[in-house]
């Protein structure tokens, strides 16, 4: 796959989605959901070892490739920068450069500083692979490939069909970048973007997307609708005035999903802000594909480690 190929030293990476073609995400999906059948080799990766190496914290994305590391038979090792050699001044290189020493070969990287994995896997060993599992606001690229698999489980795989809403805080966020890069390549008919202006980005992230702040407008006939987390310090910021004025505006009700199609699905990379971004009946209601999400988390993350470590 084009997109997992890098540049440095020839080693295979995935840093993030915005080079991928069709054909490789397509060719990917359908080994994940192959995967998700419960069709792989339990023994695939026996003998290698994968550090989860998180320099910010996270729950779901680590369990997930923890326990996508085990079903594939390999070693995983879990880095807890909280309890690490970085607190006493070892920087992301040295401890990678460390934890390469002792033979691993596969490295799940979580970071706060956009560009970080990328620039680990500029000095990684030829032969060491890199999955960038979220920098800053830049990528998170294997959540926006569980997302585009969960809709093509509920959608089929004709995308040029699809009406999708990405509706929040957009500007800061690397999980909306990814999915926007994946949901292009996959020829998605319409992309709406709709949040605040304050939160809306206008660096040409949503070059080709229908762009508007009016969220009762932007549900209107949609297919999908994926909601994104509010972060709180975006209210310190001043970006937004309230909590409260952002769920009046923003917020995802049962009475404002019935302006989508009556078969729209709902979509939300977690963790949910429940009465901010999303109410408990839409969030736990019959067309909420969260916890589908991150079951197919496994899946896909299963598929990205066998796709660049076997062999």
């Amino acid at each position: 796959m084009t997109t997992f190929v890098s540049a440095h030293g020839g080693s295979r990476h995935l840093l993030s989605l915005r080079e991928a073609t069709r054909d490789s995400l397509e060719a990917l999906l359908i080994r994940a959901q192959a995967f998700a059948e419960g069709h792989y080799d339990h023994r695939a990766l026996a003998g290698t070892a994968v550090c989860t190496l998180f320099f910010e914290p996270s729950t779901r994305t680590r369990l997930s490739f923890q326990l996508a590391v085990q079903q594939l038979g390999a070693h995983v090792l879990s880095f807890d920068a909280s309890t690490s050699s970085t607190t006493k001044g070892e920087t992301a290189l040295d401890t990678l450069k460390n934890i390469e020493a002792m033979g691993v070969r596969g490295f799940v990287v979580r970071h706060r500083d956009d560009g970080a994995v990328a620039e680990l896997a500029a000095h990684a060993r030829p032969g060491t692979c890199l999955i960038n599992a979220g920098d800053g606001r830049s990528a998170h690229p294997t959540q926006g490939l569980l997302d585009m698999l969960t809709l093509r489980q509920a959608k089929g795989n004709d995308f040029s069909r699809l009406r999708v809403a990405i509706v929040g805080d957009i500007k800061h966020s690397r999980v909306a970048r990814s999915d926007l890069q994946a949901l292009r390549a996959l020829g998605t008919g319409e992309i709406r973007a709709v949040g605040p202006a304050s939160l809306l980005p206008d660096d040409g992230t949503l070059d080709g997307c229908s762009v508007g702040h009016d969220f009762d407008a932007a549900l209107d006939g949609v297919d999908a609708v994926m909601m994104l987390r509010l972060q709180r310090e975006r209210m310190e910021e001043g970006l937004v005035d309230s909590l409260e004025d952002y769920h009046r505006d923003y917020g995802l009700t049962v009475a404002r999903l019935k302006r989508a199609a009556p078969d729209a699905v709902v979509m939300h990379p977690g963790p949910m802000n429940r009465g901010v971004e999303i109410t408990d009946e839409v969030a736990d209601g019959p067309q909420s594909l969260i916890l589908t999400q991150v079951a197919n988390g496994v899946a896909v993350r299963m598929a990205v480690l066998e796709t660049l470590l076997k062999g």
